[in-house]
């Protein structure tokens, strides 16, 4: 087995099958049992807010998002009128998060086209969404598991990128080719919890600068602590 050094596109195939993924599953699922929206204090249903929170969140934490949300949906409650509203007074709300300039265009055309081709709602459809200005494949995942419980693929932001490639569910370095991966390998009414349970497990133990493996409760099924426990020995 060749040695991993923790980056998402190691140099040996994949070892992980779907034993050993339902059980990664069910231990996670355990470990984090308000990893999931809905079981999240505060969160919403309302398909319009899940779909502009999800523009602002990407490469933002949920907390800085949460600081913003009341002032903008109190100001901005609908797409009629958020469309309406002048960039200025989008970005003054929105200045705290990371690109906000991107981000309160991105919100205000979102909010425009929803209008003009959706007749003020946010469509269920994939191929609808993906018409959306800031929405992408990873977006459009978390719009129809949350707003509509429709599991259609596998949201992969940065967490989700590391963690399938330490763990072992994925060698692809690509957003797209990582969620095929986890498609075949994780059961269809989990794709849109596994996004949630990687995410919790990154911020919490496997984070981007150093995992802490001598807490993680996954450890003993992980491809980066075996091989790295298969160097120890190897060493000794």
């Amino acid at each position: 087995m060749g040695r991993f050094d923790g980056g998402s596109n190691p140099p040996y195939p994949i070892i992980m099958g779907t034993a050993r993924v339902r059980k990664i599953l069910k231990i996670l699922r355990r470990t984090y049992p308000g990893a999931s929206w809905g079981k999240r204090k505060g969160r919403t249903t309302d398909p319009f807010q899940i779909l502009i929170l999800t523009i602002l969140s990407a490469q933002t934490t949920d907390n800085a998002v949460d600081r913003v949300k009341e002032r903008l949906f109190s100001e901005f409650p609908d797409p009629a009128s958020l469309a309406a509203a002048q960039i200025g007074s989008i970005e003054e709300i929105v200045h705290s998060l990371g690109f906000f300039r991107a981000k309160a265009r991105h919100i205000r055309e979102a909010a425009s086209m929803l209008q003009e081709r959706f007749r003020g709602e946010v469509p269920s459809r994939m191929e609808e969404l993906l018409q959306l200005p800031g929405v992408g494949r990873k977006t459009a995942n978390i719009v129809l598991h949350h707003a509509f419980g429709r599991c259609e693929g596998i949201a992969v932001d940065t967490h989700v990128k590391r963690l399938a490639g330490r763990i072992g569910l994925s060698d692809s370095s690509s957003q797209s080719g990582i969620e095929r991966d986890l498609m075949k390998l994780v059961p269809r009414r989990l794709w849109g919890d596994i996004t949630d349970l990687l995410i919790a497990h990154g911020r919490r133990i496997c984070t981007a600068r150093q995992p802490r493996c001598p807490e993680c409760p996954i450890a003993h099924l992980c491809r980066y602590y075996l091989d790295a426990s298969d160097k120890v020995r190897s060493e000794e």
